[in-house]
């Protein structure tokens, strides 16, 4: 009996796209990427984030100066010249809300990368080191997440002082608990596995597997919550101007948008409308991205 080698090769499937469909030589970044795209709710945060980042950048030179104001024009509502109407100052609600999106991804993007960077090096000396280090170090963790939030940002900006230096300072000593207490924990969990033992054989110093070996394989969801304490960053700086403790006129700030005209809101709602709506979309954008890299990046879900 023989076989016809051409009708053969037709027969069967392609390798490489078998390969393919099952995703076989994708990388780790490529195979999350493909299942972020299919998550629509990751992509609709996305296009926030990247439209807000556009405001951020281009608004500023298409807005006039917030902190110039009209002499003449007071309290107007949405107009053709300014869309998002006229303040009691006389300054353009647009100008203010633009640039106040443009300092609140600033300092969010800013205070995020400060605590992460505070909670990685916090949670991988705790969890690389363990007994004693690791007993002190999250005892402290906890008394500080036992003392409520936002009294535990006015004691420290009561003592950094205001504006958005020390807005980012709080907010970076201030949220950097979540990400040392996930860091600790998978540096508790990677060091007992058989490579770090033969690297330790090997006489690997300590802190090249620390920082070469195991912090890239534990490092998945602190890109998760880098992505939602940028969003529950912006939304604590606006929480603090809100209050009166953090950016200081005549920076523009949302929240303190919203704390000066709520007294206007019964006949000018728009003062209160718009820089609500540009917090309320930052803060979605954020936490959207954040659930999407989540359900991207658990391998379990493969």
């Amino acid at each position: 009996m023989t076989i016809d080698s051409m009708s053969l090769g037709t027969d069967l499937p392609d390798a490489d796209a078998t390969l393919a469909q099952a995703g076989v030589g994708r990388s780790l970044a490529q195979d999350a990427w493909r299942r972020f795209r299919r998550n629509r709710l990751a992509m609709v945060g996305l296009g926030i984030v990247v439209f807000l980042i556009l405001v951020a950048v281009i608004g500023p030179f298409l807005v006039q100066d917030p902190t110039s104001y009209s002499k003449r024009v007071f309290l107007e509502p949405p107009t053709n010249q300014h869309p998002f109407g006229v303040d009691r100052r006389g300054g353009d609600v647009l100008a203010n809300v633009v640039h106040g999106i443009r300092l609140s991804l600033f300092i969010g993007l800013l205070a995020t990368i400060l605590e992460t960077v505070i909670g990685v090096v916090v949670g991988a000396v705790a969890g690389w080191f363990g007994r004693w280090t690791d007993a002190f170090i999250m005892r402290f963790v906890d008394i500080m997440l036992g003392i409520p939030y936002i009294l535990l940002a006015y004691a420290f900006i009561t003592v950094l002082g205001k504006g958005v230096a020390a807005v980012v300072l709080t907010l970076a000593l201030t949220a950097w608990l979540q990400t040392a207490r996930t860091v600790r924990a998978g540096f508790l969990q990677a060091r007992e596995l058989e490579y770090v033992e033969a690297a330790r054989a090997l006489g690997v110093p300590s802190r090249r597997i620390m920082w070469r070996h195991i912090l890239p394989n534990v490092f998945q969801p602190v890109v998760v919550l880098i992505a939602v304490g940028v969003g529950s960053a912006i939304l604590a700086e606006a929480a603090l101007s809100f209050l009166g403790v953090g950016v200081q006129f005549p920076d523009p700030s949302l929240g303190r948008m919203i704390a000066e005209f709520s007294s206007d809101f019964p006949r000018a709602p728009y003062l209160l409308v718009f820089p609500g709506a540009a917090i309320m979309l930052s803060v979605l954008g954020f936490l959207l991205v954040g659930d999407g890299l989540r359900d991207a990046l658990d391998v379990k879900d493969v």
